[in-house]
């Protein structure tokens, strides 16, 4: 069938038509546009809780092998609920601090993943391959969506104005998507505390574009608001073409992140991040009491999960 260019038509109820003339000069009336597109942004809803579930369920492969080791580290970090009382004791003399972990807002990377999947495409994790929708080079350094844009804001509104104790530090991923999320949700600390960019608590990288960093110069011009005088080189020196980060390697720079943490003197911190480190950072390297395993469950795009941190150091 020749391609045909449909317009729109409003009837004087406010009902939208989509008209398609076709080359024999008959005429489509599609009334149903808003209903396909509301079907359609139903099963990418699906797909996405689809999509979290097994990339979930592989990147737990095996995460108790690390946890069991990093036991064996001098510095134990434990993760509780900020009503637990437990970790509230001022007397205590553990390091205690209230983290916001927040995972970015919904990326073009994951739009294109979802849209993939939902129109039946399947490609192997981590290949260099056209059906992998994570290699798109328009997608390195994956910036957020309007949706992922309205999650931050979101954040904002519902979860940030009420805290009652802001943080006094926002710590950032050097990705664009990480950067935006965490600049839209505490916006309006943006004059008062530090925005600090962090190479450690980036997503795991390797192979796939979408996390490949851009050079920090460009980083900086954009987003002028954080300061990224921890990342040590301008150009992404963690990326490699042809290798993906193992969860070792992930809960190592996560580790090295709460060594920095614990000598910090905030009290009150969020974290912008993303869904393979949060996870590794939670189930692989932060002891998480069975009573709260809802802590350790994989981030949905857009969420903040806030837990007190109790740190102490192995004799």
């Amino acid at each position: 069938m020749p391609y045909v260019r449909p317009t729109t038509a409003t009837t004087s109820s406010g009902r939208q038509l989509v008209l398609m003339r076709m080359p024999n000069g008959g005429l489509i009336v599609n009334a149903n546009s808003e209903i396909t597109s509301m079907a359609f942004k139903a099963k990418l809803d699906e797909v996405t809780m689809a999509l979290a579930q097994k990339e979930s369920a592989e990147h737990l492969t095996g995460m108790d092998d690390v946890f069991q080791a990093f036991r064996s580290k001098p510095l134990i970090v434990s993760a509780y609920p900020i009503d637990d009382d437990i970790n509230l004791n001022p007397d205590s003399p553990l390091h205690q601090v209230t983290v916001h972990l927040v995972r970015h807002g919904q990326g073009f990377h994951n739009l294109f993943a979802d849209k993939a999947a939902a129109s039946g495409h399947q490609w192997m994790q981590f290949a260099d391959i056209p059906a992998n929708p994570y290699m798109a080079p328009e997608l390195m350094d994956a910036p957020l969506t309007e949706k992922g844009r309205q999650q931050a804001l979101l954040l904002r509104e519902d979860r940030v104005k009420t805290l009652s104790h802001p943080p006094q530090l926002v710590v950032l991923s050097p990705h664009c998507r990480a950067l935006q999320t965490g600049l839209l949700a505490f916006a309006d600390l943006q004059n008062d505390i530090p925005f600090i960019a962090h190479e450690m608590v980036r997503e795991q990288t390797g192979i796939h574009l979408c996390d490949k960093r851009r050079p920090v110069d460009l980083q900086a011009m954009e987003f002028p608001q954080v300061d990224f005088a921890l990342l040590k080189s301008n150009e992404d020196a963690i990326f490699q073409v042809d290798h993906r980060e193992t969860q070792w390697q992930v809960a190592e720079r996560a580790y090295e992140f709460l060594e920095w943490l614990a000598l910090r003197n905030e009290k009150h911190v969020a974290v912008a991040s993303h869904s393979v480190w949060l996870l590794t950072l939670m189930n692989g390297v932060v002891d998480v009491p069975a009573e709260h395993e809802h802590l350790k469950a994989w981030f949905q795009t857009g969420e903040m999960r806030s837990c007190n941190f109790v740190f102490h150091r192995l004799s």
